[in-house]
């Protein structure tokens, strides 16, 4: 997935919140929460650690605060999918395979990556991530329905599986090739499922 903020420009003083979440979007999404320690989290973000704790009790805090952000303005937020009503929703149903990019190497999804790092499935960013997916596969459903699908939900189901498994095997082979192939099954079965 991609709108992930590639860089913390402010040093010191206010914003440190702010800076402190995008250096931790960029990092645990790049790199992974679990290699990603506190140090170079305060170093990426110019704060001092008292001033990460400050903000953030601690990392799981953070990491919750991270998926969350994610979840809200990612590139799979619901609204974002559902937007623009001037596209026919037959379309929209397919544009999410763009969001993976069919020219570069997918990175991921950062619900599905918090998921696979963090065990405890009562976890804050766990619970977030599970609702996220969740949310994305109502949206599809909402767009199934609204294309004229004889079965919205499997069709959103279906779509929502072919999405995670294209951004898997993407990253598990570095290829954006799955990425292309599943936009193409997807099309297969927008056309079994709306006459």
């Amino acid at each position: 997935m991609n709108g992930v903020t590639t860089a913390t420009h402010a040093t010191g003083g206010r914003g440190a919140r702010e800076r402190i979440l995008r250096a931790a979007t960029q990092l645990f999404y790049r790199q992974g929460i679990n290699s990603t320690g506190i140090d170079e989290l305060a170093r990426a973000a110019h704060v001092s650690k008292r001033t990460l704790y400050q903000h953030f009790a601690s990392k799981d805090e953070l990491v919750a605060a991270y998926v969350q952000g994610m979840s809200q303005s990612g590139p799979t937020a619901p609204a974002g999918l559902l937007e623009p009503a001037a596209a026919p929703a037959r379309d929209r149903l397919l544009a999410v395979f763009d969001i993976m990019g069919h020219d570069r190497v997918p990175t991921g999804c950062p619900f599905l990556k918090a998921s696979a790092e963090i065990a405890d499935p009562r976890h804050p960013a766990r619970v977030i991530s599970a609702r996220s997916k969740q949310e994305f596969v109502d949206a599809l459903i909402r767009l199934a329905a609204e294309a004229g699908a004889a079965d919205p939900d499997a069709l959103g189901h279906q779509i929502a599986l072919l999405f995670d498994a294209a951004q898997a095997q993407g990253v598990a082979l570095n290829s954006a090739q799955p990425a292309a192939y599943a936009r193409s099954l997807a099309r297969e079965l927008i056309d079994r499922a709306v006459d």
